[in-house]
């Protein structure tokens, strides 16, 4: 399978207290450095499932930038429409309380112009024989239409995730062009303008359902965390997945292995509720580890036993 991710790599720096976090005091703990970033560990997490996915991003020009290649070349990530450059990757300083959840971050963006340069040069042979592209809605806009062009031009199926969801919904015609835009709770809600977080996945999906009509948005995934998945269509299909039960690690990196995962299955051709069904197994495995991706899988184990036909 042939799938494009157009994304960013950051160097994720992660804190992980001993004992109870403590928000205004000092915590004696662990710091982990990893390569981290969505639209690489989207990239990472379909090479394991012995997929063959073609990553269109930027790294450093240095030792740092030359290991993340490397890595991703180990496992199987098409790595040839990767430029080097100054500041070509982004950093993201997070925190995390004694139960494995996000505390708080900072995020230091990179410059990721000159992807545009590559997709303007190299774009009908990276596009021409994809089976679906994944791309980070809130990178440079230029290169989100640009994306989104050459989808059109050879009919791809287009799958948007996001980073930074405040410049994702200034977009809102650009999500319309999407076959569907995954993202958690409280993005869903600031794209909708909407306070879902005491709302039940029942009482979550049907207001979702809804919106999609007025946004004119295809289909979307809301992660719920340890709650589950809703998801929706403008065309009626509308349901909610439960989370897998596992001890928690470190909550990072799960939601992109969830997209990951459901992208694959609609790539495949499956459907919404058994590709959220794909994406909760491989956040599932990532939450369980520390390295930030899922372990490997074979597409088997995933029901994935057919070719991709157009």
């Amino acid at each position: 399978m042939a799938i494009v991710v157009v994304g960013a790599v950051y160097v994720d720096i992660k804190g992980f207290p001993e004992d109870v976090y403590l928000p205004t005091g000092r915590n004696a703990g662990t710091v982990e450095l990893v390569h981290g970033g969505v639209g690489r560990n989207v990239a990472e997490d379909i090479a394991n499932v012995e997929l063959r996915p073609t990553f269109v991003s930027m790294v450093n020009d240095d030792a740092q930038g030359e290991e993340v290649l490397r890595k991703l070349r180990n496992h199987k990530v098409n790595t040839d429409y990767i430029r080097r450059a100054p500041n070509g990757m982004g950093q993201w300083l997070a925190v995390f309380d004694n139960t494995g959840d996000l505390a708080g971050s900072i995020s230091q963006r990179p410059d990721l112009s000159p992807i545009l340069e590559t997709l303007n040069e190299k774009g009908d042979e990276i596009f021409r024989d994809a089976d679906s592209i994944i791309v980070e809605m809130d990178i440079d806009k230029e290169i989100v239409k640009t994306v989104l062009r050459y989808a059109e031009k050879y009919g791809k199926r287009v799958y948007g995730v996001v980073a930074n969801i405040v410049l994702a919904s200034e977009r809102r015609d650009f999500l319309q062009s999407l076959d569907c835009f995954v993202c958690n709770q409280a993005e869903a809600g600031i794209l909708f303008v909407t306070d879902y977080s005491n709302m039940t996945p029942e009482e979550l999906c049907e207001d979702v359902a809804s919106r999609l009509v007025s946004a004119n948005i295809p289909a979307i995934v809301v992660t719920m965390g340890s709650k589950g998945a809703v998801y929706a269509s403008i065309d009626g299909e509308k349901g909610f997945y439960p989370a897998e039960h596992v001890k928690v690690r470190d909550t990072s990196g799960a939601g992109d292995a969830f997209c990951a995962g459901v992208s694959i299955g609609l790539t495949y051709h499956k459907s919404m509720r058994e590709s959220v069904e794909i994406g909760t197994r491989l956040a599932a495995s990532v939450i369980k580890v520390s390295e930030n991706v899922c372990p490997r899988f074979r597409p088997r184990e995933l029901g994935l036993d057919e070719d991709v036909e157009d």
